[in-house]
């Protein structure tokens, strides 16, 4: 093959496997404006509302460093193509739902496959590229991830607005057919030795995650002791990776300082983050009447914030201060929280504008210190677990943010948890400031 043409045959493929993260990430938050529309539509209790989001992002989460495995033992690009084929038909059966139920058990499989798919990115734009050009090549995933993560409330409150909130799965099957289609152009890929897999540690995650997650939605019900049985389960979980011959993490990733630390910030961060744009929406529009265009128009402004300052971020403040411009953006994100809190609904705009210049003040750098001190051979690893423990945030988030203001009618609880969240956040990532933990 000329040098051109796979030139251009290697950017192609990058562009396949692109298209297919942002679709599934995308999916991650399209719903949190949508969600009283559905609502409305399908009828059942309100506390559903908040589960149409955690329930895709719950599995995405648990199952990630599982569907990584299975890229290892059976090949990236054949666990790719089953996981945009699962996503598509489980897109389709979203959008055809006639009932509450019936819908939530259908975002899960959702969340499933894109758990085999955002896995396999990495190994094969390595399969792809070298050099430079894997440099430039994996330098796009970052903004691809923050795009779709801002952007899906927008986009599903323009597309339900627009038509209706069916359209909000139904833009999932064009664009995961010509996934499907382009698919050709990717490299087969595998590791090298043969992984095992851990299915009762896979098995004790689901279960101890998804017990300490459901209270979190109704919490004023009396299902309080499941989350004991959940943390039981999760304690659990981590003996036995400790005994495990194949276990889903490398253990000596929890050997140096920073990488816990990494975890415990990436949890707090998300679960506030994704937690106020899960209760915004949820305000205008249950609490105060808007519509669902409205609730997606007032999340812009956090949208462009967050734009302007990653890019300002990782080209003038990382270079010259290096982590500790996390703090300034932790700052940031609580002075958002607290303003709306203070000045109220009215206020909305620009205290989200600030938030969203805090949220990208922060990801930059907290992405490069968490992954700093990361040797080769634990780099998949991390990066499955940071981003599962991310999805992980952001069903917290959702499910306990959407619980308070079920229980107590008002956002002003569930931001005033915001802030508490960040200020936390900002205690846990202290080790990544310094130059031991990092």
């Amino acid at each position: 093959m000329p040098t051109t043409t796979l030139h251009r045959h290697r950017w192609a493929a990058l562009a396949v496997l692109l298209t297919a993260e942002a679709m599934n990430l995308l999916d991650a938050t399209i719903v949190q404006v949508a969600g009283p529309a559905i609502h409305a539509a399908l009828g059942g209790p309100a506390t559903a509302i908040p589960w149409f989001g955690a329930v895709y992002t719950l599995p995405f989460a648990v199952f990630l460093i599982t569907g990584g495995r299975l890229g290892d033992l059976f090949g990236r690009a054949r666990v790719f193509r089953i996981g945009v084929a699962g996503f598509v038909l489980a897109s389709l059966a979203c959008a055809v739902c006639g009932t509450t139920g019936l819908l939530i058990g259908a975002r899960a499989v959702q969340g499933a496959a894109a758990a085999l798919v955002i896995p396999q990115t990495i190994g094969l734009i390595r399969a792809l590229f070298d050099g430079d050009e894997l440099a430039k090549a994996m330098g796009s995933i970052g903004p691809v991830m923050g795009l779709s993560a801002v952007t899906g409330p927008l986009l599903g409150g323009l597309l339900t607005h627009a038509l209706s909130w069916r359209a909000v799965f139904l833009v999932n099957v064009p664009l995961g057919l010509a996934v499907l289609a382009a698919a050709r152009l990717l490299r087969e890929d595998r590791a090298a030795t043969r992984p095992r897999l851990d299915l009762a540690g896979t098995a004790l995650a689901v279960a101890g995650t998804a017990l300490l997650v459901y209270p979190l939605i109704d919490p004023a019900g009396t299902n309080w002791w499941l989350l004991a049985a959940g943390a039981a389960l999760l304690v659990t979980f981590g003996f036995h990776q400790r005994r495990s011959a194949a276990p889903l993490v490398e253990p000596s990733l929890f050997t140096h300082r920073g990488f816990p630390a990494a975890l415990a910030g990436s949890l707090l961060f998300f679960g506030a983050t994704t937690g106020l744009t899960q209760v915004v929406p949820m305000q205008l529009q249950l609490g105060l009447g808007a519509d669902v265009r409205t609730a997606g128009l007032t999340l812009l402004p956090l949208s462009a914030g967050l734009a302007v300052s990653s890019w300002l971020a990782g080209t003038r403040l990382v270079p010259k201060y290096g982590p500790r411009v996390m703090f300034a953006g932790l700052a940031l994100l609580t002075a958002g929280m607290l303003a709306a809190i203070a000045a109220g609904v009215h206020a909305y705009p620009w205290a989200l504008a600030v938030c969203g210049l805090g949220m990208g003040t922060f990801t930059v750098p907290f992405f490069t210190a968490a992954l700093h001190r990361v040797r080769p051979h634990e780099t998949g690893s991390a990066a499955g677990l940071l981003n599962a423990v991310q999805q992980l945030g952001g069903t917290v988030g959702v499910a306990l943010f959407g619980g308070l203001f079920l229980s107590s009618g008002t956002a002003t609880a569930a931001l005033g948890l915001g802030a508490a969240l960040t200020v936390a956040a900002a205690v846990a990532v202290l080790p990544l400031s310094s130059r031991r933990g990092r």
